[in-house]
């Protein structure tokens, strides 16, 4: 029996339905305009007879690959030691596979390599579309992307001044959330450690700041710190902002606000008598870390689940104009 199966045919299962080869091609590609009784007896045939079709051949005759790509346009070091990528990927691999689709991960050391691959990768038909992470402002990538005419979407709020369909969460709304937190605490000497190599920093200093002029609080300027969403650089951030003597700090992210935690807490001083602390993401590390911190929680692997849906929407044309897809914040309350 196995192997009659293997040898089945397009033209079998048409025999078998009494249909022709095309039709039989156009219910398994998914194709409209097939009557429901049709679809229903073919579909019948095939779970029947265990055929499985060739999917080398349904790929050139559909013109599609089956795979996605993910572009992180970080160094391959960032991406392991960051666990905001990890859960990203598993949202979207979680998707790709309940899609039926294949992934394809683009990572890189240098953007010599990231140069190298966008040539290869806009001259073949490897791929059907693209997820690319929004974490850098200036993209020459995104730019080629464009003009080869390749359906993606982003993971993030893009800069380029063109309609693009994204996924983003609300870094706004959530840097508000933690500056009033930290206001209702009865602390006035704010601080931040910002990043402004994406816009997801640039919106989340921007909803710090309107926390603090809704609240007409003045900031010191030496108290906007920067970094670059790291642990390491949330340590020296912090370092920075000790002669400043603030009473209360907002990370902009959850990685450097356990880098801020350790400074702290070798500088003798205690969360939250003497600082309070304030993050974004909400990773695991987060709820671990001592004392626990007190987070933004944005959802990270729905941010993946919701890229590759909105991808396989446009791939599969039920979609045309670009669409933004903006997913709610919390605030979780922990030490601070």
């Amino acid at each position: 029996m196995n192997k009659q199966t293997k040898k089945l045919t397009l033209d079998d299962i048409g025999a078998l339905a009494g249909v022709s080869r095309a039709t039989v091609s156009r219910v398994i590609n998914d194709y409209p305009h097939i009557t429901p009784e049709v679809r229903e007896r073919v579909q019948k045939v095939i779970v029947e007879t265990g055929y499985k079709p060739n999917k080398i051949a349904q790929s050139l005759a559909s013109n599609r690959s089956g795979i996605i790509g993910l572009v992180i346009p970080h160094a391959v070091q960032t991406i392991l030691t960051n666990p905001y990528f990890l859960h990203l990927i598993n949202g979207i691999t979680q998707t790709t596979n309940a899609c039926g689709l294949n992934l394809s991960l683009f990572l890189f050391h240098s953007m010599n390599e990231e140069v190298q691959m966008a040539r290869s990768l806009f001259y073949t038909n490897l791929i059907d579309g693209l997820i690319i992470t929004a974490d850098r402002k200036e993209n020459p990538f995104v730019k080629q992307v464009i003009q080869h005419d390749i359906p993606f979407v982003f993971v993030g709020r893009p800069q380029i001044k063109v309609p693009i369909s994204y996924v983003n969460v609300a870094n706004v709304m959530g840097a508000y959330l933690a500056a009033e937190h930290l206001i209702n605490l009865g602390r006035r000497r704010l601080a931040i450690i910002m990043c402004d190599h994406n816009t997801a920093g640039d919106d989340r200093y921007k909803g710090f700041r309107q926390a603090l002029d809704d609240y007409h609080i003045e900031i010191d300027p030496q108290r906007i710190v920067r970094g670059d969403f790291s642990l390491e650089s949330g340590y020296v951030a912090m370092q920075q902002l000790f002669p400043t003597v603030p009473d209360a700090v907002f990370a902009a992210s959850d990685m450097m606000a356990l880098g801020a935690q350790r400074a702290i807490r070798q500088a003798g001083l205690i969360i939250p008598d003497d600082i309070a602390l304030v993050g974004f993401d909400d990773l695991p590390q987060s709820a671990l870390a001592e004392p626990p911190l007190t987070t933004i929680r944005q959802p990270i692997e729905d941010l993946g689940i919701e890229a590759v849906n909105l991808l396989n929407e446009m791939l599969c044309q039920k979609i045309g104009l670009p669409r933004q897809i903006i997913l709610p914040v919390e605030l979780v309350l922990r030490a601070s």
